[in-house]
């Protein structure tokens, strides 16, 4: 008999506790956080918009659990999902050079790690314009990368961009370079507040700029692509002009005063994801047939990229880039072992000075000096009233190592390698005017 109380003892109490548990179960579950789903934006392009070249897809994603809980954004043209650069501000690069011309649908969403987004969808029509035939066989490719840093001291601020933006629009309004055939590679592709040291604020697509010309990031693979698309267009004509200017951090050791460690290495520039080295630019380079090519390049170390090491001494020939060839004319900034200077809200002090003899006409009659220092000359048959790239060279070296407000930059040494129009002293005496 006590056997079966007590059974029906247990059986009472389990009845009870199936009763309960599904009521506490339930009160447990209203206490949980209820997962919302994200929302996602698409800012750039806007729905019917005409789109070229590669174009920047960006937006922003938020969540009402908290934005810091978005995943990552997706991006899909066509089938497949790719992966977005960012979560609260993102952006995708679309490479549209081999695209056909016509509409496309983007679609856009964003994952919590739960749930997706609903997805957003617009729609964009790829027109890639096709050469013309005209007089103006004229590309300029800018390539800035400042603000990668994670320490602050060492960005270098958007005035990079901005010299970059007031020499485009000169090439335009003076040069005749078309609009369509001019580049600017920033960064990777957005302004950040506090003149570079803050969060994204806005894509350079997004930008007001007051000419139709192509903004992206500075990343490798955009540098690369852009010179490989710049190369097969300018190869169609036997009169094609062609200008690369590069500004960004050299590569190398300050400490190291004589030579910036850089004695037996390449010197290279620092892109927003990767470094660029000088032999890697001569490679992309390589199969350019334009005789009237002017490259700059702007940084600490960077006399390696016109195989010259110090006060116009060439390079090692093991360490020879392949950038100067029979018409071209390549700059830098500073000499292989010394360091360059630059304004975070006005740019690199040398292109600044180069920039400046070439609108002012100030570099008019400026002839090389020792060891490629630039001078003066008092003579008018060296006056023309035409700034050949080499004449501003000359102008900003002697205004470097003269101006007593300059006095603490000029230690730079900028490095002058000149085959213009043809390889060796006698062969280029005459100067490259741009336009």
């Amino acid at each position: 008999m006590g056997t079966i109380v007590m059974d029906k003892k247990l059986i009472a109490v389990l009845a009870v506790l199936l009763v309960l548990i599904p009521v506490f179960s339930g009160c447990l579950e209203e206490d949980k956080p209820v997962n919302y789903a994200p929302r996602v934006e698409i800012d750039h392009p806007r729905s019917s918009d005409k789109v070229s070249k590669i174009v920047t897809i960006s937006g922003s994603a938020s969540d009402s659990n908290g934005d810091q809980t978005i995943k990552y954004v997706e991006v899909s043209i066509g089938d497949e999902w790719f992966m977005a650069d960012g979560t609260n501000r993102w952006s995708y690069s679309w490479e549209t050079f081999d695209v056909e011309n016509g509409f496309y649908n983007i679609f856009v969403r964003a994952w919590d790690g739960a749930l997706y987004s609903e997805e957003i969808e617009l729609k964009v029509e790829v027109d890639n314009p096709v050469i013309l035939e005209s007089d103006a066989h004229k590309w300029a490719i800018f390539i800035i990368a400042s603000n990668f840093p994670k320490e602050n001291e060492s960005k270098l601020g958007n005035g990079g961009l901005y010299l970059a933006e007031e020499m485009a629009s000169y090439f335009i309004d003076e040069l005749g370079y078309p609009t369509s055939n001019i580049v600017v590679l920033f960064d990777d592709g957005w302004i950040r507040r506090d003149n570079g040291l803050g969060g994204r604020l806005e894509t350079l697509q997004e930008r007001y700029h007051r000419y139709d010309i192509t903004y992206e990031g500075a990343t490798k693979q955009n540098v690369e692509t852009f010179i490989d698309n710049m190369v097969k267009e300018a190869n169609q004509f036997k009169d094609s002009e062609v200008f690369i200017w590069v500004a960004s951090h050299g590569i190398g050791d300050s400490d190291i005063p004589l030579t910036g460690g850089k004695l037996f290495q390449r010197s290279a520039v620092q892109l927003w994801d990767k470094p660029l080295y000088d032999n890697e630019l001569g490679d992309y380079l390589s199969n350019l047939k334009s005789k009237e090519t002017c490259v700059i390049v702007d940084a600490c170390f960077s006399g390696g990229f016109a195989d010259k090491t110090i006060y116009g001494f060439s390079e090692f020939f093991l360490f020879n880039s392949g950038i100067p060839k029979s018409g071209r004319v390549v700059i830098t900034g500073a000499s292989k072992f010394k360091v360059g200077y630059a304004s975070t809200t006005l740019g690199p002090l040398f292109t600044r000075l180069w920039f400046y003899g070439i609108k002012s006409e100030k570099a008019d009659g400026f002839k090389p000096g020792l060891f490629n220092t630039g001078r003066p000359t008092s003579l008018n048959m060296y006056k023309d009233g035409k700034i050949s790239v080499e004449e501003a060279f000359y102008y900003a070296s002697y205004t470097l190592l003269n101006d007593e407000e300059l006095k603490d930059f000029k230690k730079m040494n900028p490095q002058l390698n000149d085959q213009y129009p043809g390889k060796g002293i006698l062969f280029s005496n005459n100067g490259l005017i741009l336009g």
